[in-house]
């Protein structure tokens, strides 16, 4: 029991750390070739803070685990709205002014219907993988397309530009790139090891692990990177790496366990986490899109509503399985 508890910690501990390092080498590796700083924050950041989330879930898919897979991609995309955005905005209200992230919030709220019909006869079959990789690749594209075409000063673009800074030489930065994927790979594999040998000692399922231990623990970057924006007033880097990070979850880190492992969902999946999820994602939408022309905002009295709404999802999550 201790030794797995330990594992998860030392893997949680790593994950951070590897997450950072990666993400850091590959943008400076995309600048220091000559990407767009609007391109790298929103292709190579947006997702790269998603890393861990995908590297658990693949190796839980791989070990025979999907609860676990599944769990973190839905606990994930929990966590980072109703806990990130929570804490973030508690602390620094956010205002939102960036059209580009007014255009994904929208896009995040199609995905989730999307996969919702996908995953709706309780299946997770290749095909339904195959569809949301499509998805992704159609995604990634757009955001291509947009980094590409934008040349006016939208708010992002600006926000990126003060961030995204080529002080790292190339060779430095392969080898953060490297290092970090190395440390997601081995600490991904320790978190995994542990995390199903404690659910195990404890008497609860893959599933439940996946929602509150694993998804909190791998969405660790996403808070530090928003709290790191929100405190340099870059409010819309903060709500956009949410919302990227949110699209890769459900298109990418569902989707590939599925072509490891097709296989029936866990139960309770269908009917008690994804309609959490899709109402929070509605509810970000109401606060940060903006309406009539004004910019969207969460603030505190807002953020400490997601807060709520978090830990009475997880206080049930435990009070069901105790």
């Amino acid at each position: 029991m201790l030794l797995a508890v330990a594992a998860v910690i030392g893997g949680f501990i790593v994950l951070v750390l590897g997450a950072d390092r990666f993400v850091e080498g590959a943008a400076a590796t995309a600048s220091n070739l000559g990407l767009s700083p609007l391109l790298i924050g929103l292709v190579i950041v947006g997702f790269g803070t998603s890393a861990p989330e995908l590297l658990v879930s693949i190796t839980a898919a791989w070990q025979g685990n999907p609860g676990i897979a599944v769990g973190n991609a839905i606990g994930s995309n929990i966590a980072n709205i109703a806990l990130i955005l929570g804490i973030t905005a508690v602390v620094a209200p956010l205002a939102v002014h960036s059209r580009i992230v007014r255009r994904e919030i929208p896009l995040l709220l199609l995905a989730t219907a999307g996969v919702y019909l996908l995953l709706r006869d309780q299946l997770l079959e290749r095909i339904d993988g195959s569809i949301m990789l499509v998805a992704l690749c159609a995604l990634m594209g757009w955001m291509v397309h947009v980094a590409l075409r934008q040349r006016d000063s939208d708010a992002l673009q600006v926000e990126f530009e003060q961030e995204i800074r080529p002080d790292m030489p190339l060779g430095r930065a392969l080898l953060w790139t490297l290092v970090g994927l190395v440390a997601l790979l081995l600490s991904s594999r320790l978190l995994v090891w542990g995390a199903v040998v404690l659910a195990q000692r404890i008497g609860v399922s893959d599933l439940v692990i996946g929602l509150t231990v694993v998804a909190v623990g791998t969405s660790l970057p996403e808070l530090a990177a928003a709290l790191a924006s929100a405190r340099k007033g870059e409010h819309d880097i903060a709500i956009g790496n949410v919302i990227g990070s949110n699209m890769f979850n459900l298109l990418a880190v569902l989707g590939i366990p599925a072509l490891i492992a097709p296989g029936a969902t866990p139960q309770g999946v269908i009917s008690r986490d994804y309609p959490v999820m899709a109402a929070l994602t509605v509810a970000m939408l109401l606060m940060a899109y903006g309406f009539r022309g004004r910019p969207g905002r969460i603030n505190r009295v807002e953020g400490a509503i997601l807060l709520a709404a978090f830990t009475g999802y997880q206080a049930y999550l435990y009070a069901s399985h105790s």
